[in-house]
């Protein structure tokens, strides 16, 4: 999902309560400097997406991994059993952006893609769309029901393939 959609509240959350690990993909590169690059016009670093996977794979090739990213294209298909993309309101999504200090283009860039759908459409190109839901991320009450819905999706899971 668009930056300041609730992935990394989600994310920790979900992993807490299924006893799952959890990347912060964003965290990762920072400690590893796994950058090629810096981008003036967003004054942020470019992602080396190829070394974020070789540091990921071993990893992901264990299992049981909670990934938090804006962006998917890049991780290998194999990785993931199910991809949630987490969707915001403008007027939310507007304020939780300004309030983290976006502004100018990096901040009506970021409100155009969750508006245009680019990660949703990034996700259903990346991977099977049986695999890619759409959550709805503009409340608390919306994480409850979003974190009830994953761990039952996991609970399932667990039965079917174990």
């Amino acid at each position: 999902g668009t930056p300041g959609v609730g992935k990394t509240t989600l994310g920790k959350e979900l992993a807490s309560r299924a006893g799952l690990s959890y990347v912060n993909v964003g965290d990762l590169a920072k400690e590893g400097e796994l950058y090629e690059g810096f981008d003036e016009e967003y004054d942020c670093p470019i992602l080396d997406e190829d070394r974020v996977v070789d540091e990921l794979e071993e990893r992901m090739s264990e299992g049981g991994v909670v990934v938090d990213y804006h962006g998917c294209d890049f991780f290998p298909e194999r990785w993931f059993h199910i991809v949630f993309v987490l969707r915001t309101e403008n007027s939310f999504l507007y304020d939780r952006l300004e309030s983290r200090g976006y502004t100018g283009k990096k901040l009506q860039d970021n409100i155009q893609c969750e508006i245009f759908q680019t990660l949703y459409e990034e996700a259903m190109l990346s991977y099977k769309k049986e695999i890619v839901h759409q959550l709805p991320s503009n409340t608390p009450e919306d994480l409850e029901r979003n974190l009830d819905q994953i761990m039952q999706w996991i609970e399932q899971w667990m039965k079917d393939n174990n």
